[in-house]
C-alpha cells in the first residue's frame, strides 16, 4: 500500500509562503493549513485573506478548524468546502494552554462525548449539505494523562461513525511533551481498527528522517501514512528526500506543478538539489524572506520569519548565534543583511550535502 506524506499544520508557519518553499522539492501529498479559528473566519477579520491562500498547489490543501463553538465550526465548514483543496480537518490535538482553556483543541477530547460528537455531526451535515464532495479529518492526541485505552479506541471508532474518513494520531497525551517517546503501539492498533473501517490513520510524532520513518512502519505497518511538522521546517526537502530514500513505502516524487503554476521552475531545480544531493541554505533562506513580502501581510512578517529561522538555523555549524540575528532583525532588510553576514562569516555552511 501507498503511504502518504503530509505537511502538518503549523501555527505561524503553515502559510504559503512556507509552502512554496516545501514545493521547491516535491514529494508531499498533502499539506495542512495552520488553525483557522472559526468565528473569526465568519467574521471577516482583516487577516482571514491571508489565511484561505492556497497556493502554490490548492488541490493539495487541507483547512483545519478550531473553536469551541460547534454551530461556528460547521458554518466555517461549510464554506471551506465550498473551495479549492482536499476537505476539513478538525483540530482536537492542540494542547496550548490559551486553546485549551478556550475550550478548543483537546478540550474536544475531554469535554462530555455528547458534545464533541454533536459537534462532528454538526460540521459533516454542512459539508454535506453545501453539495461539496470534500473529505472530513480530525487530528488528535491520546486525550488526558488520565486516559483509559479503550476509551480512546471507541472515541475514535465513533468520530468514524460520524463520518470522519481520516484520522491523523499523535501519540501522547496532553501533558507529554516533545522530548517523551511517542507512543506508537497506539497508532497501529487504532490503524488495525479502524482498517474495518476503511479510515486510514496518519502516524505523526518525531519523524525527522528515513531511520526514524522507518522505525514508524516496522512498528506502525498499518499506518496509512506520516505528518512531519517542525522537522519539515528545518528540512523544507525532507519529503522529497524522503521519497528517494524510501521508495519501498513512497511512490517516485512527482513534480505536480503544470505549465499555469508560477512555481514549475523552482519545483524542478528543487526536485534536482534532491537528486544531486546539494541543497543551497542561503538561497532557500532568502526565498523564504522574498515569500512572506508576498504571501503575508507586514504585521505578520517579523513573527513568521523568527518562527521558521528558529528551526531552520539548526542547519548551521553555528546555530544559536544565527538564530540571535535572526531574532533581532525587525525588517526584511534587516533580515536578508544578517542571513546574508552569516555565509561571508561561514561560507562553508552555504550547501548542505544530504
Amino acid at each position: 500500500m501507498r503511504k502518504k506524506l503530509i505537511c502538518g499544520p503549523m501555527a505561524t508557519l503553515s502559510h504559503e509562503a512556507f509552502r512554496r518553499i516545501v514545493e521547491r522539492f516535491g514529494g508531499v501529498d498533502e499539506h495542512y493549513t495552520e488553525m483557522i479559528n472559526a468565528p473569526t473566519l465568519l467574521q471577516g477579520g482583516p487577516f482571514e485573506k491571508y489565511y484561505l491562500m492556497d497556493g502554490p498547489l490548492p488541490e493539495k490543501i487541507v483547512w483545519q478548524l478550531t473553536s469551541n463553538d460547534a454551530d461556528a465550526m460547521a458554518n466555517a465548514a461549510s464554506f471551506l468546502a465550498r473551495r479549492d483543496g482536499i476537505g476539513i480537518d478538525i483540530n482536537m490535538g492542540c494542547c496550548a494552554p490559551e486553546i485549551v482553556r478556550s475550550g478548543a483543541g483537546i478540550a474536544w477530547m475531554l469535554k462530555d462525548e455528547r458534545e464533541t460528537f454533536s459537534m462532528v455531526e454538526k460540521v459533516k451535515s454542512a459539508m454535506e449539505n453545501c453539495g461539496a464532495k470534500k473529505r472530513l479529518s480530525v487530528k488528535l492526541r491520546l486525550g488526558g494523562d488520565n486516559f483509559v485505552e479503550e476509551n480512546f479506541f471507541k472515541f475514535c471508532e465513533t468520530l468514524c461513525d460520524l463520518g470522519t474518513e481520516q484520522i491523523t494520531l499523535h501519540p501522547r497525551t496532553q501533558k507529554e511533551r516533545l522530548c517523551r517517546p511517542v507512543r506508537k503501539f497506539f497508532a497501529e492498533e487504532l490503524a488495525a481498527r479502524l482498517s474495518q473501517k476503511d479510515v486510514p490513520v496518519i502516524f505523526n510524532g518525531n519523524v525527522r528522517d528515513a531511520k526514524s520513518a522507518n522505525e514508524v512502519f516496522d512498528e506502525c505497518p498499518n499506518a496509512a501514512g506520516i505528518m512531519i511538522s517542525r522537522a519539515a521546517v528545518q528540512k523544507p526537502w525532507i519529503f522529497a528526500q524522503l521519497r528517494a530514500e524510501m521508495g519501498n513505502y513512497f511512490c517516485a516524487s512527482k513534480n505536480m506543478c503544470d505549465e499555469k503554476n508560477s512555481n514549475e521552475k523552482t519545483c524542478k531545480d528543487g526536485e534536482n538539489a534532491v537528486r544531486s544531493n546539494r541543497i543551497d541554505l542561503l538561497e532557500l533562506g532568502l526565498e523564504y524572506i522574498e515569500n512572506l513580502q508576498k504571501f503575508q501581510p507586514p504585521e505578520f512578517f517579523r513573527t513568521r520569519m523568527q518562527r521558521f529561522f528558529a528551526y531552520y538555523c539548526d542547519n548551521f555549524s553555528f546555530a544559536h548565534y544565527i538564530k540571535t540575528k535572526m531574532l533581532n532583525s525587525h525588517t526584511r532588510e534587516e533580515a536578508e543583511k544578517n542571513f546574508r553576514a552569516y555565509f561571508e562569516e561561514v561560507p562553508e555552511d552555504k550547501a548542505l550535502f544530504v
